[in-house]
């Protein structure tokens, strides 16, 4: 019996549980966002079950997976984010666990919780700081929906059944967290008495003719908008979404929306008017602060309809006043959503880590806006707008929270008159504390009577409640002070201090406060918002990073300076954290400003390892230390992009040339002696093992991650040979270092590639290496069930471990395909279990005999990503060492094998099972009598489309699904390991059965020289190459050799939905059957404009999309192997608009992370080495 192996298999599964962290509380928050342009409209079922089910009976007793473990946040999280476009890709760690857990969370996903409370954002800012996993999801459906390759998990619920999209807009899944629940509850100052202070309208308010009148007027200026972030930059991770907006100016353009719309870092986007004409716009002004921002589109470019504006009121906000949400409620691009205000006062919603806003009253009112509507007009009957839609409650209460008017109007009048938005702070944060508290905080009687008698409408006043470090206010304000004067007059409102604080900027300001019933006069000089408020980053080694922002410094109450990472990725991914780290130092020089630090990155070659000092912003009382590897040669331009609000755009310069990588010198190093292991074999067989790094640069082939650490069997020490598994080394697009006794790092190449039995062949220079290394000495003879062994492995900790042990079962399994995205796996294999807890421990190792000769290997195996937990499931197993020598002897003789393959996949049929399908006594009988262990033949489950290039010689007949294999060149066939006839042959002369009909053929095999990727174009943000092994694998027809791997967050391909699994058949009518052709075609498209692709989902079915080419961001770029050239691979850019300083973006500065591969988008984390 074969066995394929799946995630729902529970019983014969190491127990092993990962915890959960103590923050992880349940939310209740209903997401409030800009919409996102991925649907999410079915749930995931509770437990995903595979498609090979039906062969899976029984199961091996140990054999394990692995998920990824969510790593606690040091605090409660204290927001809410919903964003599907940004979440990051987890990879698999070291726990082990049982079962697959049930999908926790089926609806629209949230951040893990914070701090309690129950608020969002209408729009997200997203937040960048390090979680295990950052899986965002909008709350709705698009235009725009992806196609992808359709998975079992992705079927409707039966209450789903009935709303399910036509072919051309098909769903995909819904996106799940590590493990953090979906939804959460977050920390206000307001209590939650407020949401009984929520009215509600009846409809027929709604169709009164003057509301009527009114909304047709409104609808005029209203705006969809759809927009990305490129990069992540300080709050906010790359995205794809949809908000609102509303025209504020008609004669010049302006836009006015929410500043997490506008987006604190690079933005592209367009908007599309009542009428359906679209104009691109760009960003002129965000806030520093407040949760507003301004775009500009050319009204020369809206030919058919009126330009309308609407005013803005600010002063007509008022409690009781009846009011409409006009905008882009759930992403249906024009909803009107009724409410009534009930507050004036409130304080801004605080949304937990990342962007909020502050300093400055919000209105509250009962409307129910969802995803989409962030940025939307809050009108009165009279059609003005008095303030804008920005956040509201998640927990089912219709509450919602709009932004006054008045700084809007204000910075637009400045904007208008060509003037700049002067914005002025001390680096103190305010909150609206009533009476009764300011009395507790020592506001003594007197003072409460002078305020109420001066303003009888007041029932608060103002209190410090963050006081930054440095700032202006430091030493002398302290918190809990009670706002009582400015320059001499009585304020008790935001509206007037933002005014005082904007007017004197590069002065100072006079405060009195009471503080424990004493009056306390200070002056605090008034910075430059602007100045404390990062416009440009630099991108260097695969990381991203900029001077420290207002909004996290006063988030964690901190100065405002230091290096902020904002995507730690390539070099600098720290400790399986995405951001929120602070760089101290880097090679022991300290970088306490952006400027010193690219002094210092400047100035270290390629390839060098430097001491990174850094502290997270989470826990400033923990300094960490690492060793960083410095990639100058995938990442060779250090890259400074800074704001240009002219145009819209951010400039890019390039900084340094890469300095070329020292000369590697030989060093000596010894091997860790085991104390106390009674077996001398296991004590000798340290020497033969070395820990290997993989890094990739680039996603392809369908592999998930982008780094990968485990240990591979030196085959042979002079020549520097080295085994291991391709769940470590997927293909040859990489940096491969080799750790020798833990003590010297050399650099290893990939030399060979096994198709189907998921090991490499990789190899170092051993001249560097002056230490005993020692040859594996690999056994010619099979190890049987029942047949004591000694288990050498290595754990999570990377530590060796020994166990004598017994082989427990010998069986042919099948690692099962990965659903949402084919990538490599392991067929046609007989895998090894062993009687022992330390194989689930264990990714990599060995099984020896006394005499110390390797009887098996001890491997991962990449599987299946589960419907339920989103995670990349891992087996480990045993692989018999007489299967590898027809390769392993050939390459330590200096012969690189090409071998010729069966281009099929086996399973195992029961003589019971042959018997009926056709095979006759007499070879039921052969079988028994050849193999007495196992009684099976092989039946042929898939057959593989072959490359295009392959020929069949004349005469031959391919083997067909559901032929069983009798004979291959005379030889029955009852182990996997007597399929190896085929490496050598062109031809096999085959024996099989096939529809109760024993036949003989002439078998082709297929060369394998063309199996792996050689190629990989980077297109808007999609990488595409031709289909790898595992996709003819999966497929039965291949609509052409473009084929779409993995897309980057905030391009193109993902704001218009070219998703991972399709092909590419056609650009503007014009037939691409491959890369060339595709790269002639698109190469002709102008920079800014639209184009068709027409392409094919994995399930065949045809569509098109509609693409606008991005060249400032996304060039296009190619991955092209080079043999002669250091890393195997050479890059070239097809990028023909320089950017004004005359140096094109750095087209291979690409981050791994941040691209989406698969059906689901999981983080991708990685224990560092």
């Amino acid at each position: 019996m074969s066995y394929a192996l799946h995630s729902s298999c529970k019983k014969s599964l190491s127990v092993a549980t990962v915890p959960q962290s103590s923050h992880h509380r349940h939310h209740h928050l209903r997401p409030l966002r800009h919409f996102n342009n991925s649907p999410r409209l079915f749930s995931l079922s509770s437990s995903g079950s595979s498609r090979y089910s039906s062969h899976s009976s029984t199961f091996p007793t140990n054999i394990t997976q692995s998920w990824a473990s969510p790593r606690s946040p040091r605090r409660p999280l204290t927001k809410k984010k919903i964003l599907q476009s940004t979440g990051y890709n987890s990879s698999v760690s070291s726990y082990t666990l049982t079962t697959a857990s049930p999908a926790r969370y089926s609806s629209a996903l949230a951040y893990p919780p914070r701090r309690p409370s129950a608020l969002s954002l209408t729009a997200p800012p997203n937040r960048p700081l390090p979680r295990p996993t950052q899986h965002q999801a909008m709350n709705g459906a698009d235009d725009f929906s992806a196609k992808r390759k359709r998975s079992s998990a992705a079927a409707p619920t039966s209450a789903d059944a009935d709303t399910r999209p036509a072919k051309h807009l098909k769903p995909e899944l819904s996106t799940s967290t590590d493990g953090a629940p979906p939804n959460g509850t977050i920390c206000d100052y307001e209590t939650e008495e407020d949401a009984s202070r929520l009215h509600a309208i009846g409809s027929t308010s709604a169709d009164s003719p003057e509301w009527q009148a009114t909304i047709e007027n409104v609808v005029k200026s209203v705006v969809s908008i759809h927009f990305c972030q490129t990069c992540s930059f300080d709050t906010e991770l790359s995205m794809s979404s949809q908000a609102t907006g509303f025209v504020v100016d008609a004669e010049r353009g302006y836009i006015l929306t929410n500043r997490h719309v506008v987006c604190s870092g690079p933005f592209w986007g367009y908007v599309i008017f009542d009428n359906h004409e679209e104009c691109d716009v760009r960003p002129v002004y965000r806030d520093p602060v407040h949760d507003f921002g301004f775009l500009q589109f050319d009204p020369k470019k809206i030919r058919y309809m009126k330009l309308t504006e609407l005013k803005l009121q600010p002063a007509a906000a008022r409690v009781g006043s009846e009011i409409r949400v006009v905008g882009n409620d759930a992403g249906e691009k024009l909803s009107i959503l009724s409410g009534v205000i009930s507050r004036l006062d409130r304080n801004a919603p605080e949304y937990g880590e990342g962007y909020s806003d502050f300093n400055t009253n919000y209105i509250q009112a009962a409307a129910a806006a969802s995803g989409g509507s962030s940025g939307s007009p809050v009108v009165n009957i009279d059609g003005h707008a008095i303030a804008l839609q920005a956040g509201g409650r998640a927990d089912g209460a219709a509450t919602d929270y709009f932004l006054p008017l008045d700084r809007p109007r204000r910075a637009l009048e400045c904007i208008q008159r060509g003037a700049f938005v002067t914005r002025g702070t001390i680096q103190t944060q305010w909150i609206l504390k009533p009476f009764d508290e300011c009395r507790r905080l020592g506001l003594t009687p007197e003072w409460e009577a002078a305020v109420r008698r001066t303003t009888p409408s007041e029932t608060s006043m103002l209190v410090a409640e963050i006081i930054l470090p440095e700032g202006p206010g430091d030493g002398k304000l302290q918190e809990g002070d009670v706002l009582l004067q400015v320059n001499g007059s009585l304020l008790t409102q935001f509206i007037r201090l933002d005014d005082i604080l904007d007017s004197s900027v590069g002065g100072s300001v006079k405060l009195l406060v009471q503080r424990g019933g004493q009056n306390v006069e200070v002056e605090c000089g008034v910075g430059d918002l602007h100045a404390i408020t990062p416009d440009r980053f630099v991108s260097v080694a695969g990381g991203t990073f900029h001077d420290l922002s207002y909004q996290q410094a006063r988030l964690y109450a901190i100065a405002t300076r230091g290096v902020y990472v904002c995507e730690a990725a390539g070099s600098f991914k720290l400790e399986n954290t995405l951001s929120g780290w602070l760089i101290d130092s880097i090679d022991k020089q300290p970088t306490r400003n952006l400027d010193e630090f690219v002094e210092v990155m400047r100035n270290i070659p390629d390839r060098s390892r430097v001491v990174v000092s850094y502290r997270h912003i989470r826990d400033l009382h923990t300094r960490g230390t690492s060793i960083v590897y410095i990639d100058r040669h995938w990442h060779p331009k250090m890259r400074l992009a800074v704001r240009n609000d002219d145009t819209g755009l951010w400039d890019f310069s390039d900084l340094a040339d890469p300095i070329p990588a020292p000369a590697p010198v030989p060093r000596k190093a010894d091997f860790i002696q085991l104390d106390g292991v009674k077996q001398p074999a296991a004590a000798e067989i340290v020497r033969s093992f070395v820990r290997v790094t993989c890094t990739m640069p680039l996603k392809i082939d369908g592999y998930p991650q982008s780094k990968k650490t485990g240990f591979g069997l030196v085959l042979d020490a002079e020549r520097g040979l080295v085994l291991v598994s391709r769940a470590i080394v997927p293909y040859d697009l990489c940096d491969i270092n080799i750790t020798v006794a833990d003590s010297v790092i050399v650099a290893a190449k990939v030399i060979f590639l096994h198709p189907l039995q998921n090991y490499a062949i990789i190899q170092y220079d051993s001249k560097l290496v002056q230490a005993p290394v020692k040859s594996a000495k690999l056994s010619t003879e099979c190890i049987k069930q029942g047949q004591e062994t000694i288990f050498v492995g290595f754990n999570q900790n990377f530590r060796i471990v020994v166990s004598k042990t017994t082989v427990t079962d010998i069986t042919t399994v099948s690692i099962p395909a990965n659903a949402s995205a084919p990538r490599y796996r392991a067929i046609n294999l007989d895998a090894i279990t062993v009687d022992t807890g330390l194989s689930g421990q264990c990714t990599n190792g060995v099984l020896i005999g006394e005499d110390g000769v390797i009887q098996a290997l001890w491997l991962n195996y990449l599987g299946e990503r589960t419907a339920s937990s989103h995670k990349d499931v891992e087996y480990h197993l045993g692989f018999a060492t007489p299967s590898l020598l027809p390769v392993t002897n050939k390459i330590t003789q200096g012969i690189i094998p090409k071998l010729r393959i069966l281009n099929m996949e086996s399973y195992v049929v029961h003589m019971s099972q042959a018997r009926i399908m056709g095979v006759s006594e007499e070879w039921i009988q052969r079988v028994t009598e050849t193999n007495r262990s196992r009684h099976q033949l092989f039946m042929v489950r898939k057959v593989d489309v072959p490359p295009p290039s392959f020929n069949p010689p004349p005469g031959t007949e391919p083997l067909q699904e559901g032929d069983i294999i009798l004979t291959l060149d005379g030889q029955l066939i009852t182990r996997v390991s007597e399929l190896d006839i085929m490496y050598d042959k062109e031809i096999l002369d085959a024996l099989i059965v096939r529809n109760g009909q024993e036949l003989r053929i002439q078998v082709p095999t297929v060369p394998t020289e063309d199996l792996e990727t050689d190629r990989a174009v980077v297109f808007c943000g999609a990488v595409l190459q031709k289909p790898h092994h595992a996709v003819r694998q999966q497929i039965s027809k291949l609509h052409s050799e473009v084929y779409v791997s993995a897309r980057s967050r905030g391009s193109p391909s993902y704001q218009y939905g070219l998703a991972p699994t399709n092909f590419v058949t056609a650009v503007n009518g014009i037939s691409t059957p491959n890369l060339d052709t595709f790269v002639k075609e698109v190469s002709k498209i102008p920079d800014n404009t639209y184009f068709r692709l027409r392409a094919v989902t994995f399930d065949n079915v045809p569509w098109v999309v509609t693409m606008k080419k991005n060249d400032h961001y996304f060039p296009m770029s190619e991955y092209i192997k080079d043999p002669s050239t250091p890393s195997g691979w050479r890059t070239v850019s097809h990028d023909k608009h320089k950017h004004k300083d005359g140096i094109a973006p750095d087209s291979s500065n690409l981050n791994p992370d941040a691209m989406d591969e698969g059906l689901e988008d999981v983080s991708d984390i990685e224990p560092d080495e």
